[in-house]
């Protein structure tokens, strides 16, 4: 069968790999001085008085400038080249690469912030990121490199043999890396807006720029380039701010090793927060509002007709009287925010009342930062369920993500790159060492800055609160707010509302360190973003271009004419997916952890058990594998959509939510994974098993006395 010998690929000899690495480390390692040469100069300017915006739009072009260049040095039309970088790629390049590749702005952007709102319940995502690279470690790189294909849905195409199976794989790639990269580009979004001050739609054009300048010209070969420089700016990024918390805080340089304490010392403050009267007395304001929104929805038409005289009223009495134009306008908004009528009154008031609601708890609706799972254990019956619930929520949600962690087709793509099998599994090590740097250092930012904000912040008057919390609620008031609930002209915690999405980006900020470190935070969360959102563009671009137009449709398609393609179908999904994310975000349908949860439940229940069981059982058949995929993607979309308040309003579904052993539909893949080995299973036993020829790759690929690549 064409293309599944595992000797394919480009034969690179021991030395010319030996002097191409050699020359790696002098590019890179001028590479890395040049950015922290950069970083002092922009610090020293600054000092010098040179404006903030500036700094921003400086580190926007310059990064991107950067990326760009790369773009363009590493154009080619060389099939291997663009689909899999000449499978030339040195073991902790690609690791680094694939690090990069991994830190979404999910991980960058949004772990610590889901740490620092969760908790220990925040843990479930990077125990299941992590362990995910310990499957792709064990069942699946070294032995896809062996088969030596393109894509993930070439592997299944090949392996299970016809287009039936791949266009299959095809269909769950585009599915799970669209709505991968719909979060990617609203972080890309989120960061351009804060770097430059642009509107957030501007943003996400701008930071589509940078995406394409990456991987359009070069694809694999110029995203693996500039992703490892985008690494290498994004680990400096990410650990600089929380060093120097550390160090401010307790005078040891290592967050990691000062995270215990820290963390015991949030936990006595957390003790005195929900005792502090202040912040019992905003608790009471907030619950007051949400028991007055509950009587209005008691009888809408009435309550409705009621807010509106008093709204009229108000603006009357001011004109009459003469007022001050501010208090006249202000009455004049309040008048036209008042409900058009009773639908929407109810949809609005709904709305408001869960969030007073949600706010009328200590911590500002925060669990204890050490609590494991909600809920006692030992408590009452309803305390019992909850603490169940919560418990088999964490650990489905780490299944998910371990599980879809080994399937995701942008990650085990990068492992057809390297020169050989035995560097395919060393590169996983050193994916998993570039990962551990950022994720050993989440938790403790997230203390860290739990830890500032209990002490320091709350308590500051309001005219003294620091600059960055009125600049972060212009770019999004949702993402941050502050108002002052009980008027006494004192913050407490509960008066203020945040996002995790900022909480990284706001590190520098928080901690008091220059501007020009808050530009090189941002700098290095858009360079997470846009190194995932090359890696999965370039995956639709290229299973459409090579799986669906090479394979299916025109076999004898010129590689000019697939590379180019490729291309202009890159540039195709790129901006549906920008348009895509305006259209989610701006409009607060979702939210960015949803999608890329999704992602992985999808990944895991569509490739998973295919590729597993393709590997590792030379009876799954073809139509087994099909079957298999169909059936698991099926039930994890139709939990997500049966379940999730934004897919029940995209699908229309009217039914009462239907939680099967309370499991949420951010972790839906744990049904479907199960039920896509099934179904593999039980149907290639009742369907012809593969080819003698099929069989016997397998055993080769999978036994090391059988000779390898």
């Amino acid at each position: 069968m064409a293309g599944m010998s595992p000797s394919s690929g480009v034969s690179v000899s021991s030395a010319a790999n030996a002097a191409f690495k050699a020359q790696l480390n002098k590019v890179y390692a001028w590479y890395t001085g040049g950015f922290i040469a950069f970083v002092i100069v922009l610090a020293v300017l600054e000092q010098m008085g040179l404006p903030r915006n500036w700094i921003g739009f400086i580190f926007l072009l310059a990064t991107i400038g950067l990326y760009a260049g790369i773009g363009v040095m590493s154009r080619t039309s060389d099939a291997d080249e663009y689909y899999v970088a000449g499978r030339r790629v040195p073991a902790i390049y690609n690791g680094m690469a694939t690090g990069a590749d991994w830190m979404s702005a999910a991980s960058f952007i949004g772990m610590a912030g889901t740490l620092y709102l969760t908790g220990y319940g925040g843990l479930a995502f990077i125990m299941g990121w992590t362990g995910g690279y310990c499957l792709v470690a064990l069942f699946l790189a070294p032995y896809m490199r062996k088969f030596g294909q393109f894509t993930i849905p070439d592997f299944l195409g090949e392996r299970y043999g016809g287009n039936a199976a791949r266009l299959v794989g095809v269909f769950a790639a585009i599915l799970c890396s669209f709505v991968y990269v719909v979060a990617q580009i609203y972080g890309v979004g989120l960061i351009t807006t804060r770097l430059t001050g642009v509107s957030f739609e501007v943003g996400i054009f701008l930071g589509l720029g940078g995406i394409l300048v990456c991987s359009f010209l070069g694809g694999m070969r110029a995203v693996t380039w500039t992703q490892v420089a985008q690494y290498i700016i994004l680990i400096i990024a990410y650990l600089v701010p929380v060093i120097w918390l550390s160090v401010k805080q307790t005078g040891v340089p290592v967050p990691q090793l000062v995270y215990g304490s820290q963390l015991a010392k949030v936990t006595e403050r957390e003790q005195q927060l929900m005792k502090d009267p202040k912040e019992l007395e905003v608790i009471a304001i907030f619950k007051k509002n949400a028991d007055d929104l509950g009587a209005k929805l008691k009888d809408i038409p009435a309550a409705l007709a009621a807010d509106k005289a008093a709204a009229e009223k108000k603006v009357a009495d001011l004109k009459a009287a003469n007022a001050p134009a501010t208090e006249i306008t202000a009455a004049e908004k309040a008048l036209a925010a008042v409900p058009k009528d009773a639908e929407a009154a109810k949809k609005a008031w709904t709305a408001a009342q869960a969030s007073n609601n949600a706010r009328a708890r200590p911590l500002a609706g925060m669990p204890a930062h050490g609590q494991q799972y909600a809920g006692k254990p030992d408590g009452t019956p309803a305390e019992v369920k909850t603490f169940e619930e919560s418990r088999r929520n964490f650990l489905a949600l780490i299944f998910c993500l371990m599980v879809g962690t080994a399937a995701l087709p942008h990650i085990l793509m990068r492992y057809y790159t390297t020169p050989s099998v035995k560097e395919a599994r060393e590169s996983v090590t050193w994916s998993l060492f570039f990962i551990f740097l950022l994720y050993f250092t989440a938790p403790a930012l997230a203390v860290l800055v739990k830890y500032e904000i209990f002490n320091v912040l709350v308590g500051t008057p309001f005219d003294k609160l620091p600059a960055w919390i009125a600049a972060w609620g212009k770019v999004d008031p949702t993402l941050l707010s502050v108002a002052d609930i009980n008027k006494d002209g004192i913050f407490q915690l509960g008066e203020m509302r945040i996002g995790g999405d900022i909480i990284v980006l706001a590190t520098p900020e928080i901690g008091g360190l220059p501007y020009v470190i808050s530009g090189m935070v941002a700098a290095g969360g858009l360079a997470a973003a846009l190194s995932t959102a090359d890696g999965l563009l370039l995956t639709i671009a290229n299973a459409l271009s090579h799986d669906v137009y090479y394979k299916v449709i025109d076999p004898n398609a010129s590689t000019a004419r697939r590379v180019t393609l490729s291309k202009i179908l890159l540039l195709v999904v790129a901006l549906a997916a920008a348009y895509t994310a305006y259209n989610v975000f701006v409009t607060k349908q979702s939210d960015i952890l949803f999608l890329v949860s999704a992602a992985f439940s999808f990944a895991a229940a569509s490739f998973f058990p295919a590729l597993v069981l393709g590997i590792f059982w030379k009876r799954a058949s073809s139509i087994g594998a099909i079957a298999g995929m169909i059936a698991g993607l099926g039930v994890t979309a139709y939990y997500m959509i049966q379940n999730h308040a934004w897919m029940r309003g995209i699908f229309g579904v009217t039914s009462p939510v239907d939680l099967w052993f309370g499991i949420l539909p951010i972790s839906a893949g744990v049904f479907g994974v199960p039920v896509g080995f099934a179904v593999i299973i039980i149907v290639s036993l009742f369907t012809p098993a593969p080819n003698a020829k099929v069989q016997e790759l397998i055993e080769h690929i999978r036994y090391p006395s059988i000779k390898a690549a």
